[in-house]
């Protein structure tokens, strides 16, 4: 398995296109073959930057995704709201407490 963090800034004025497109996508995302889990997190101090945490069967399940149609057309969506360019990682639990 396999964690995916990706931090999105949008411009102020896009945030709100962002969460309609992101509510409609979700649950298409979320049940993607390989994706076990999605989460949309919120940097309440900007108001306009938001993270994706996702967790993938595998690094081949993210990869089937990322060339997928779905992907291609959510991030051709999404990028045009970017007000900064976005980073991904991918990420493994170092601590569990």
């Amino acid at each position: 398995m396999i964690n995916r963090l990706v931090k999105m800034e949008f411009a102020p004025d896009k945030v709100n296109s962002f969460r309609e497109l992101f509510s409609r996508q979700q649950q298409l995302i979320r049940h993607f073959p390989g994706c076990l889990h999605l989460e949309l997190w919120l940097h309440d101090a900007t108001g306009h930057t938001f993270f994706t945490f996702s967790k993938w069967e595998s690094e081949a399940a993210l990869e089937a995704y990322r060339n997928s149609d779905l992907f291609k057309e959510t991030w051709a969506a999404t990028k045009v709201l970017f007000s900064a360019k976005p980073a991904a990682w991918t990420v493994t639990e170092a601590a569990s407490l």
